[in-house]
């Protein structure tokens, strides 16, 4: 086995290739069941457990409204829930005589955040990917409670090391068994010969690209990942099998530049800057560069650089979207990211000292690219938004383990703060940009009559202190009212086994 050092070096390389808030609420008579429609089916028992909130007719009165369009916030709104929907959102609201009443004083109400890159697997601790012992189990029990208590309401799993896991876990949520996030299941990667970890299938050709796409689609898959070693004529046929299906396609690449999958019709490219190694000096078609060179490079270059700047336009012009992951890169910057009670509780005892140890030694990293290229990374993000970019917003909780379901997402809404965007921009970007790309703006994505009633109620103001986005008091799925607090209970101590 190599050093802790060695393996951390691994971790990283191989990124490359791979409290809250005190609101008083009364529980109204017994549980009942919510229905939008006839989309909301009976919750078990096992999912009541969190419910505080199941009535079919709902008003949130005096509560500041921050819709997700990126419009400004709206005081003393009242918002009314009606069998899973919105049925109305204004000063004055005709509030029926059997609605149940909850005081939104002094709380903001947004969108559920749409988390566009938010995978069902984690990390396990002390991997070697070396020898291909990288290995990241999932997180079956624990992500679904993390991302729903994080106020994440819908994602997209981005791929998959256990598609199957993934299928059953969405049918489980679907029929109200568990409690979790609406769904989009990602296919299993797309990922030529050179993968770092046993759970992925290695393509062997084009033909093997499109046949698995069009067998996961048989399967339930809405969209396909492409990954660090696929070949063009592999990711070829794969974006024309899905795209035949009306199914979109999203990369980590390395073998492939963004500019050349843009041009084979790539929807959508994970991460930014640190994943493109088409700047590396003497790139080969189909060939995946030394990553470590390829961040390295990216240290000296600016947002302003005429080839950056030509990228954007390029990408802008194919509509071609970008998946934002400033928490997991965020990991990598010595002494950067901050260590988060939350997060820590989160975690299984060894899986908490693996991550504490691995911190310590980036930490310790002289002359490390990191901050630089991380600082890069959000200027591109900003400069590729204000080009008229579509930006999407997710947290990958992967790298050496410091990025966790639900609180990684909401980070990342602050990390885009950060980057340049104001907080009603970010928090469009984390809630309706997504929902369109998905094509499910019409349902999710903000707060309008007609729409399901996924809703996150704050105790506090995001548009003045993005920070207030942790403060959860409750999160509402198809208008029915989940207790963050007791599901953070039932996953803490977990993260890192199931």
């Amino acid at each position: 086995m190599p050093t802790r050092a060695r393996r951390l070096v691994s971790v990283l390389s191989s990124f490359q290739a791979f409290r809250h808030g005190r609101l008083v609420v009364a529980l109204a008579g017994c549980f009942a069941t919510a229905s939008a429609g006839a989309q909301s089916p009976a919750l078990s028992a096992q999912t009541q457990q969190y419910v505080t909130y199941a009535q079919p007719l709902l008003a949130i009165t005096h509560v500041r409204v921050i819709d997700g369009t990126g419009a400004p916030a709206r005081d003393d709104q009242t918002v009314l829930l009606r069998d899973g929907l919105i049925a109305a959102v204004g000063k004055r609201v005709d509030v029926p005589r059997e609605a149940t009443v909850i005081d939104g004083s002094g709380h903001t109400l947004i969108p559920g955040l749409v988390g566009m890159h938010d995978h069902m697997f984690y990390p396990a601790p002390k991997v070697n990917p070396e020898a291909k012992e990288a290995i990241y189990p999932e997180q079956a029990s624990s992500f679904p409670k993390l991302y729903l208590a994080g106020g994440v309401t819908t994602i997209r799993t981005t791929g998959s090391t256990e598609p199957y896991t993934d299928l059953e876990l969405k049918k489980a949520i679907d029929a109200g068994k568990i409690p979790g996030p609406k769904m989009h299941t990602t296919g299993p990667y797309l990922e030529g010969k050179g993968s770092f970890t046993p759970q992925m299938h290695e393509l062997t050709d084009a033909a093997d690209a499109a046949g698995t796409v069009n067998y996961w689609i048989g399967e339930g898959a809405t969209s396909f990942k492409a990954y660090m070693h696929i070949t063009r004529a592999e990711l070829s046929a794969a974006i024309a099998a899905a795209h035949a299906k009306h199914i979109k396609v999203t990369g980590h690449l390395c073998t492939i530049g963004f500019r050349e999958a843009a041009e084979l019709g790539i929807d959508d490219l994970e991460h930014g800057l640190p994943v493109d190694t088409e700047f590396v000096p003497g790139k080969q078609p189909d060939v995946c560069p030394d990553t470590k060179q390829a961040v390295a490079g990216l240290a000296s270059m600016s947002v302003d650089d005429p080839r950056i700047q030509q990228l954007i336009k390029y990408l802008v012009a194919k509509h071609v979207a970008v998946t934002s992951t400033l928490p997991v890169f965020e990991t990598f910057v010595p002494g950067r990211a901050p260590v988060d009670p939350r997060v820590l509780d989160a975690m299984l005892p060894e899986t908490r000292t693996e991550y504490l140890k691995s911190r310590e030694h980036v930490a310790g990293l002289a002359d490390s690219p990191w901050p630089k290229v991380f600082k890069l990374e959000e200027d591109f993000e900003h400069a590729f938004v204000q080009q008229g970019g579509t930006l999407l917003a997710g947290l990958d909780p992967t790298g050496y383990g410091g990025v966790i379901a639900g609180y990684g997402d909401q980070h990342e809404v602050e990390l885009l703060v950060e980057a340049g965007f104001t907080p009603l921009q970010a928090i469009r970007i984390a809630t309706l940009n997504g929902a369109r790309f998905m094509g499910e703006e019409r349902a999710i994505g903000s707060i309008e009559p007609g729409k399901a009633a996924d809703l996150v109620l704050l105790d506090g103001n995001p548009a003045q202190d993005i920070k207030d986005i942790e403060k959860v008091a409750l999160v509402f799925k198809d208008g029915v009212g989940y207790d963050p607090a007791k599901l953070v209970k039932a996953a803490n101590g977990t993260v890192g086994l199931r």
